[in-house]
């Protein structure tokens, strides 16, 4: 007995020894427990406009914190009862759930030589989660216990539960409860039903195999457990446990509901806020941009719109594809499984389509068939093509369809929502495409357009939600951007006709030939030096002689015709090239690319001959650099920095950024001398170009962009915001006289010149200027007031011609239009008052001197007080 007492006492020494070293050794391995207090919760970054409409979303993980005060006491009985019934009576280690688990481990120890699950706490799962990776070794499992028993002395139950229930993974990319209901159901976590909370609280066994979309068995067996467990311990009673079991998986995958989805302008502010916030994907930021919601959504709306109008102007290119062939054929043989549904005086139940087309076109008319699948129509054939559709992406409003069949009025397609019947009424449009300027001859059917099999694009006819037509994907891309001009914030922005389609980005990024668009410009450095709108230059044929040239060069007009002696302010209305050339050629190339430099273009691409006054040759320019510059028009004449992010928010809600760029203000004085003050970093712009070489300063300014008045997140949790700075005034750059008559001139566009289908809005206060390059590979219409100016350019990327009856009135026109017609709603007109030293007088149109008195002919022109023309 001595001997077995002696033995104990030693193997009792040997144990406390062995802990104690055990201790010893991997107590500097593990995090402090007072971290778990400040645990940050890995929320991802989420981009909204300026009202606070969610724009997009970006981070791995999603997570939505919640308070343990808002989580059903359903879920947490289902998660106690499941995971850890003893959670509030143990100290971080369940030692009998340990002492089963132990047993259960020689077993399988013995068996399969694995280690298996178990003897996990709620606490020991919330330390393996944050602070151990998931690999099953015995020394994590020790790891996790003595962190645990710090975790349980530093913070409360409630507190350990709420990190639990935050922080652990649900599969599908959900972290949290909160996120996994959002995710897995598509509402919040309070508005679930007892089978779905249950369903959720079984998955974090296995969150990738168990959850109900990888595992729906397995999930489904877990569910019933986590329900079976609360009837023992009381959660419910016998009643709700039945009808709960019987509930079906209801379970699907929910994207995150976007309250404007707008991939283009939430890419350039992720690319920025990248350069600066190393934690971005999961520090919780909220940044708020400048972007106005109503006109994002209308910018792209306007877009696509204008795009599908050029592409059916120029012909059905066909299919994007086709299904395999077997099954293309057992389509065709599947056919007649196809009837019509609904029953009218002219149409009957049943009838195939054949049999529909026996129906005079005036009683078709009367009613739009519709029709489904019968049930003799094979499964496995429907889920072939189901299977082929859900490898097509969704690019804008036009879903991806499969033809299952084709008779001469109709046509019956199978989108991913089910069988679409398009009316052959609605597609005219479809002459088969030859080349840009070429297409077939009209279809006198369907048949003539498609075939069983084909893979096609069908939309939503406009007006008629149920209704769908028959379309195709646009191979053109085109951009917006819409600017303040007395702030230069975006307030829309759309880089192409889809940005899953091409992530390319127009808007920024897109540098081409601005064409007649640049005209303006040069006009208002020849009134800086003297020319008046009066003055009468030739339209007349031009020839430059060039040893380096094979042929002499002879410019020309767009339309091969010449009008002899003509007013400047004609000239640009009409958008005559060969008087801008004249007038070029009068006050020379680098008096205007001195001037095009002090309006922010970026000129070391220029030419410096006749090509600069037609926006030609070696010209580059993106469509935001062209809303800078004309937004001077539009605000009187003061150089802004076009920017997209107003503020942003971190995960305690505190503003560690806000936007502090140069505002117009009419009324205040500029003081502009100092160099020092010019290079001061005042934007997002300009601290990055602080930063950079020489060489580098003269990328444009909008290329990137970092923040200027950035403080980053600290540990004082009392912290107050960045307070709000001073105002920068913007610098004044050209003369409100020269400014006043430039508009009143890019105004008769819209009234009388090549920008007049803008009159459709019904308002005097818009001017602007439409471009058309060589071949039409560019167009554009820049357009603003005094409230907004917004640029739109359309074209190939690979610079194909766009045809010769494309220009910028009638192809970036129709953009501009529709998405102005939004904009401007509730807007009041708002005309610049004349400036001092600005005169007006009555001229002759024919020779642009002062009129005579008493001339009846006479109109009225303004002109710079130094430079009215003689009588």
């Amino acid at each position: 007995m001595r001997r077995i007492m002696w033995l104990c006492l030693a193997g009792l020494c040997a144990a406390v020894l062995s802990l104690a070293a055990i201790f010893l050794y991997l107590d500097p391995q593990i995090p402090r427990a007072e971290t778990y207090r400040n645990v940050q919760l890995e929320t991802p970054l989420r981009v909204y406009s300026s009202e606070g409409a969610l724009l997009a979303e970006f981070g791995e993980r999603r997570l939505i914190p919640i308070t343990l005060q808002q989580v059903p006491q359903q879920f947490i009985n289902a998660l106690l009862d499941t995971e850890d019934k003893r959670f509030y009576e143990h100290s971080g280690i369940d030692f009998i759930s340990l002492t089963n688990d132990t047993l259960n481990l020689v077993g399988n120890l013995l068996t399969d030589g694995g280690i298996g699950p178990g003897a996990s706490t709620i606490t020991m799962q919330l330390a393996r989660n944050v602070s151990f990776s998931l690999e099953q070794r015995f020394l994590r499992k020790f790891k996790e216990m003595l962190l645990s028993l710090k975790i349980e002395r530093e913070l409360s139950k409630d507190e350990i539960l709420e990190l639990y229930i935050n922080l652990v993974p649900f599969g599908k990319r959900a972290y949290g409860a909160e996120a996994a209901a959002l995710t897995y159901y598509g509402k919040s976590l309070n508005e679930l039903s007892l089978p779905q909370l249950a369903m959720l609280a079984g998955i974090p066994q296995a969150p990738s195999a168990g959850n109900p979309i990888n595992g729906p068995e397995r999930a489904l067996k877990r569910r019933n457990l986590v329900l079976g467990r609360m009837r023992a311990q009381g959660s419910i009673d016998e009643a709700e446990y039945r009808e709960a079991i019987k509930a079906p998986i209801s379970a699907r995958v929910y994207a995150r509901d976007l309250d404007l989805p707008s991939p283009y302008p939430a890419e350039w502010v992720r690319q920025q806020a990248l350069a600066f916030l190393s934690d971005l994907y999961t520090g919780g930021y909220e940044i708020f941009t400048t972007i106005d919601a109503r006109m994002q959504k209308a910018a792209t709306e306007a877009v696509r719109k204008g795009l599908k109008g050029y592409d059916r102007r120029h012909g059905y290119r066909g299919p994007e594809g086709e299904i395999d062939a077997d099954i293309a054929d057992r389509l065709e043989q599947a056919a007649n499984l196809i009837a019509i549904v609904g029953k009218t005086d002219h149409i009957e139940e049943g009838d195939t389509l054949d049999a529909q087309l026996s129906v005079s076109e005036d009683e078709r008319i009367e009613v739009r068939p519709r029709y489904e699948l019968t049930e003799e129509f094979p499964s496995d054939l429907l889920d072939l093509c189901y299977e082929f559709l859900s490898s097509v992406p969704i690019y804008g409003d036009l879903l991806p369809a499969l033809v299952v069949d084709v008779q001469d009025q109709y046509l019956v397609a199978l989108s991913a929502s089910g069988l679409h019947t398009l009316d052959f009424a609605d597609s005219g449009w479809a002459r088969p495409y030859i080349e840009v300027d070429r297409r077939g001859p009209p279809p006198a059917s369907f048949r003539e357009v498609a075939r069983i099999g084909e893979l096609i694009r069908i939309e939503r006819r406009a007006g008629d939600g149920e209704h769908y037509v028959f379309s195709q994907l646009p191979a053109i891309q085109g951009a917006l951007v819409s600017l303040d001009p007395n702030n230069g914030g975006v307030k829309a922005l759309v880089g192409g006709f889809d940005f899953y389609q091409n992530q390319y980005n127009h808007a920024l990024q897109a540098a081409r030939q601005p064409g007649s668009g640049f005209k303006p410009f040069v006009y208002s450095a020849d009134i800086d030096a003297g020319v008046t709108p009066a003055d009468i230059f030739m339209d007349a044929p031009l020839v430059f002689d060039d040893a380096n040239l094979e042929s002499q060069y002879r410019p020309d007009n767009d339309n091969n015709r010449y009008n002899g002696p003509t007013r400047l302010r004609e000239a640009l209305y009409r958008s005559i090239n060969l008087v801008s050339m004249r007038v070029l050629l009068s006050v020379g190339a680098g008096r205007v690319m001195d001037h095009a430099a002090k309006l922010g273009f970026q000129t070391r691409s220029f030419p410096r001959n006749t090509q600069l006054a037609i926006g030609g040759g070696t010209m580059a320019v993106t469509p935001v650099d062209m809303a800078r510059a004309y937004a001077i028009f539009a605000n009187g004449g003061f150089l802004i920095e076009p920017h997209i992010i107003s503020h942003i928010r971190d995960a305690r809600g505190r503003i560690i950024y806000r936007a502090n760029h140069p505002v117009v203000c009419r009324d205040c004085e500029v003081d502009n001398a100092s160099e020092e003050d010019d290079l001061e970093p005042i934007s997002l712009t300009d601290l990055l170009a602080s930063l950079e070489d020489a060489e580098e300063l003269e990328k444009p300014p909008i290329a990137a962009e970092t923040p200027s008045q950035v403080a980053m997140p600290e540990e004082d949790t009392d912290a107050e915001d960045v307070p709000v700075p001073d105002p920068v005034m913007a610098e004044r750059v050209l003369d409100e006289r020269n400014v006043f008559i430039m508009n009143s001139m890019l105004r008769d566009v819209i009234r009388q010149g090549t920008g007049r289908r803008a009159r459709a809005l019904n308002r005097n206060d818009l001017a602007g200027k439409t471009g058309t390059t060589n071949d039409a590979a560019d167009t554009w219409f820049n357009g603003y007031n005094q409230s907004l100016v917004a640029s739109v350019w359309v074209g190939f990327s690979n610079l194909q011609p766009l045809g010769a009856t494309e220009y910028g009135s009638n192809t970036p026109l129709p953009i501009w239009i529709d998405f102005m017609r939004v904009a401007l709603q509730n807007v009041d007109e708002v005309s610049p008052p004349q400036p001092s030293g600005v005169i007006s007088r009555k001229i002759d149109p024919e020779t642009g001197k002062l009129a005579s008195p008493g001339q009846s002919r006479g109109i009225f022109e303004y002109f710079l007080a130094e430079h009215v023309p003689e009588q």
